[in-house]
């Protein structure tokens, strides 16, 4: 192990890295700002390395992580309360002053990219393992989690016009500030009216979300989030995990990934309501669903708009009348 040490049997990671043999940076997460760097210990173990820093991660500030969030679960024992079905990629963190460090397994390939697509075993295996988390976690979230999760308000209106124009100039905030005003334009009627109303003022939902029993969500529940190690779903950007009815989880990834799916959104629903078995509540899938849209309905707009692949804005548009019926479902709710 040369100048790696090693106690009760586990590498000291920090001296590890101090010893690195190699050091390659590769830009930041392509979400935020998170700086990652692929390291390799003396040892020949290939990690990466995540460095956390407020004042130029754009995630961060717009939910209220002022250090690490990923770390603060670490420290509050998260990651070794997950079930078996759900994998993590941590090996150790730590604060340097006031900025987070993670380091994970390298997990390469295995890393879903933003066009891979999910065939039907691979949406059974995303659907068992978050009906596991889910589960896990059922209005039984230790207190030493649920102190350090993202406010509920935070993550259903992260997207809320008014708490990101602040940050205009960002390419992230001009997308989605651009795809409200879009909206309007693409459908006209009572239901996407409501939707507006809650992107601009998401408090009837977080009340409504509040009233159902809650879990631990992982809260940016996405393919470029996953990993696929043979059967093994491993789930990693944990900085935006937060507590709520699990669909929450369902309607998030749906909203954003459901054109990665090799089944319909109907279809992966009733995976969900399988795995979830007498967990399942069909009015927190209603309320999940209406959170997805009020999230990433700005997306849709803009690739409706102004996508230049004119297949992209047929596929969105083709989509919207199931996400809007599904809307109407969860604004009965309210």
């Amino acid at each position: 192990m040369g100048s790696c040490r090693v106690h009760d049997g586990r590498v000291d990671i920090r001296s590890a890295l101090a010893s690195a043999t190699e050091r390659s940076g590769f830009g930041d997460d392509g979400k935020s700002g998170a700086t990652l760097e692929r390291v390799t210990l003396p040892d020949g173990t290939r990690v990466v390395v995540k460095r956390y820093d407020v004042s130029a991660d754009l995630v961060m500030r717009l939910t209220g992580d002022q250090r690490g969030r990923e770390v603060e679960l670490l420290r509050a024992g998260l990651f070794e309360a997950l079930p078996p079905e759900v994998g993590h990629a941590v090996l150790d963190g730590w604060f340097e002053g006031d900025r987070g460090v993670v380091v994970m397994r390298d997990l390469g390939a295995a890393v879903l990219g933003w066009h891979d697509r999910l065939d039907p075993s691979g949406c059974r295996s995303v659907a068992r393992a978050t009906a596991a988390l889910h589960r896990r976690f059922r209005e039984a979230i230790p207190a030493e989690v649920a102190d350090v999760l993202t406010p509920l308000d935070h993550a259903v209106g992260l997207f809320q016009p008014e708490r990101i124009r602040p940050y205009a100039g960002e390419p992230l905030v001009d997308f989605a500030l651009r795809g409200w005003e879009y909206w309007p334009e693409i459908e006209r009627g009572e239901v996407p009216d409501a939707v507006l109303a809650l992107a601009l003022d998401p408090s009837p939902l977080v009340r409504a979300l509040r009233q159902r029993p809650a879990t631990l969500l992982h809260g940016d529940l996405a393919t470029v989030n996953m990993a696929f190690t043979g059967e093994e779903l491993t789930l990693i950007d944990w900085g935006m995990a937060f507590a709520a009815p699990g669909a929450v989880d369902i309607g998030r990834f749906l909203a954003g990934c459901g054109h990665l799916l090799d089944v319909t959104p109907d279809g992966f629903l009733e995976l969900y309501r399988s795995a979830a078995g007498d967990d399942h509540d069909e009015d927190a899938v209603a309320l999940g669903l209406l959170a997805g849209l009020v999230w990433l309905g700005w997306n849709k707009a803009l690739d409706i708009s102004e996508h230049p692949d004119p297949h992209i804005r047929e596929r969105e548009r083709a989509a919207l009348p199931w996400w809007l019926e599904r809307a109407e479902q969860g604004l009965t709710l309210l």
